[in-house]
């Protein structure tokens, strides 16, 4: 049995389609509304929520293979509980800050997560991604209620990827041999900037989209509202504030673990067009 937490999230719900197309299971998502789950036919949904430590532990019956979002809750108590029900191996999302910002508070806190998976006794795999294609839906009202973007380092071109890459480097790291105990930084394939993704979302639409540069502080006070002060300002810095080599590198791992090339802004903008709309 595989189980997929965050299974409606724009990892969860894309690994959940791969796992069934190709034929892996039985398959469980976890989810807070199983009602409410459109899942392929044969997947199984569950509820549970990671606030509640006991609600979730259910689910992890029969499962041997997970994969978990760091800091989608509770870890301790989700890796504890996983350890208990007799998970063999992990996949985690962390994060690629983990190595190019490492003493920024939410960093440090996936790195916390990632050692405790490791000190688990469960074999694992630990994927890297760095900033999500999917970040660009934070622009979505403004668009659809003002034709605009409005966001700093208008020019900071970063390998933005595609959540769906990183779900399919997670169908493979639970599906085929050689992938426990690895650690996987995954980038799209290309920097983009920006300036440059909201140009995407205009070709997809059909229309101009302004770019208007704002400043960090503007940025920060908007941020702080839907992250808390810290993890806004550390968003900043890797959007621009504060970028490395490491960070802006692109990385060919999602091309060499599942024989397809990385997915372009350009290609999830027009997937989601119609959420701008």
């Amino acid at each position: 049995m595989i189980l997929v937490t965050g299974a409606t999230g724009n990892i969860g719900s894309a690994l959940l389609r791969e796992l069934h197309a190709c034929g892996a299971g039985p398959l469980r998502g976890l989810t807070r509304d199983a009602a409410r789950a459109a899942f392929p036919e044969g997947v199984e949904a569950v509820e549970g929520d990671f606030a509640e430590p006991e609600s979730f532990k259910p689910a992890l019956d029969g499962v041997r293979l997970l994969f978990l979002v760091s800091r989608l809750g509770s870890d301790a108590d989700i890796i504890k509980a996983a350890r208990l029900a007799g998970v063999e191996h992990v996949v985690l999302v962390s994060s690629i800050t983990v190595q190019t910002h490492p003493h920024l508070g939410p960093a440090g806190e996936n790195l916390a997560v990632e050692r405790l998976l490791k000190d688990s006794g469960m074999a694992w795999t630990i994927l890297r991604p760095t900033q999500f294609a999917s970040n660009a839906l934070m622009w979505a009202a403004s668009i659809r209620d003002h034709g605009t973007v409005r966001a700093p380092y208008a020019d900071t071109g970063l390998p933005t990827i595609h959540p769906a890459d990183i779900a399919s480097v997670a169908r493979v790291a639970l599906t085929e041999p050689g992938h426990q105990g690895r650690t996987y930084a995954l980038t799209g394939p290309e920097p983009v900037t920006a300036r440059q993704q909201a140009e995407a979302i205009a070709a997809t639409l059909g229309r101009d989209v302004p770019f208007i540069e704002i400043s960090r502080q503007e940025a920060l006070a908007q941020m702080a509202a839907v992250f808390g002060d810290e993890a806004a300002d550390a968003v900043l810095d890797v959007m621009g504030g504060d970028v490395n080599d490491e960070l802006l590198m692109v990385r060919d791992t999602v091309s060499r673990l599942t024989g397809s090339p990385a997915r372009s802004f350009q290609q999830w903008a027009a997937e989601n067009a119609g959420i701008f709309r």
